[in-house]
């Protein structure tokens, strides 16, 4: 019997839930009887090094994803693979196109990393017009289309006119035993010493999206109260703006922005609590990672994902979009109130890697 092959796109490796998801899933395919390709417009980014030694790197070198369709169309037409999984938005439509070219019998499996309308509706981009037809166009044509979380799924039926039950939905793989195992090695932040005053902890690409600017200003009526700090791990191009603002409101001393770390579970499991206060989500990745360290959640209800891993608020708390009042009484109330470690990382299971690779693979090779 024939070996099959699964091929997995990514414009690259730079830190993203996205990125994370994609080598998790590969990393729980390896050992078994497929061969396995990992195609990056760009083979650059830190979690280059985290690709299992089983998976091969398809380096199209490319730079931009638009530039990446036609040399994904021939890597298609010469490599045939049985499935191409694509991760990210804006890499489906490319991953589509190149499909479309290539002519091959390829099985395209496309997944929404987040809330699609909420994606098209915030992008400033010029080409939104266009990016908005292509995925109507194309998505529809997919072999099959993957939502990271229900609401996730539900939005992108309803975006595409599609009937109920049309996109499946399979968690990303997040939870393993190297994420506890990297939560129990020493962080050096100074921060975490004993003495020191409760820490919270954001992760996540320092956009407009991720939405730090309403979580520093609910940090800055938090102070009033009592005394934290805050550290927020990621980079990106708001990082002047933020700068800016923090210095503006007088709390540079309790607010550390170290920038894009290799193990952010060690700070998640010696924080007081992890902060996510997006705009906007898929199923975000950061929250679960938290659980599974033991780290108590507060959390936007932004469309998608949050009121669903938390249970509607059963496993954190939830607040609205961008509403930093509210948020700052949440991290108040997260201080004095957290939830069990055994409850949270219990919950965690739920989105284990195990599972949503049975979940994949059951959907990738169904008749």
């Amino acid at each position: 019997m024939k070996t099959k092959k699964i091929a997995c796109f990514l414009p690259s490796l730079f830190g993203g839930g996205a990125e994370k998801a994609a080598i998790k899933l590969f990393k729980g395919m390896s050992g078994r009887d497929f061969t396995l390709d990992l195609v990056l417009a760009n083979a650059m980014g830190p979690y280059l090094n985290q690709v299992p030694k089983e998976v091969r790197i398809v380096d199209l070198g490319a730079g931009r994803v638009l530039k990446a369709i036609l040399p994904l169309a021939q890597y298609l037409k010469h490599h045939k693979p049985d499935v191409l999984i694509s991760h990210i938005e804006y890499a489906n439509v490319a991953a589509a196109l190149a499909k479309e070219i290539s002519g091959t019998n390829t099985k395209l499996v496309l997944v929404e990393q987040n809330n699609l309308s909420a994606s098209i509706k915030n992008s400033k981009s010029l080409l939104n017009r266009v990016f908005s037809l292509l995925v109507h166009t194309l998505y529809p044509r997919a072999g099959a289309i993957v939502g990271v979380s229900k609401g996730v799924a539900e939005d992108l039926e309803s975006v595409l006119a599609f009937p109920k039950g049309k996109v499946h939905v399979i968690h990303n793989p997040i939870v393993d035993d190297e994420i506890l195992k990297k939560a129990q090695m020493h962080v050096e932040h100074p921060w975490f010493r004993q003495e020191e005053p409760p820490v919270f902890v954001a992760v996540g690409r320092l956009s407009e999206q991720k939405d730090f600017q309403n979580l520093i200003h609910a940090f800055a009526l938090l102070r009033k109260q009592r005394q934290a700090k805050l550290i927020i791990l990621g980079e990106g191009e708001l990082r002047a703006e933020l700068e800016l603002s923090i210095n503006a409101l007088g709390i540079a001393e309790d607010i550390s922005l170290p920038g894009f770390v290799d193990n952010p579970y060690a700070y998640m499991y010696n924080a007081k609590a992890f902060v996510l206060s997006s705009r906007w989500e898929g199923l975000p990745t950061v929250i679960i990672e938290a659980m599974a360290c033991g780290c108590s959640v507060v959390s936007t209800n932004c469309p998608s994902g949050p009121d669903e891993i938390l249970d509607e608020g059963k496993y954190g708390y939830l607040v609205p979009v961008q509403d930093a009042v509210a948020l700052s009484e949440a991290m108040l109330a997260v201080l004095d109130d957290t939830v069990s470690r055994e409850t949270l990382m219990k919950r965690a299971q739920d989105f284990s890697v195990e599972r949503s690779v049975s979940e994949y693979l059951s959907l990738l090779f169904a008749a």
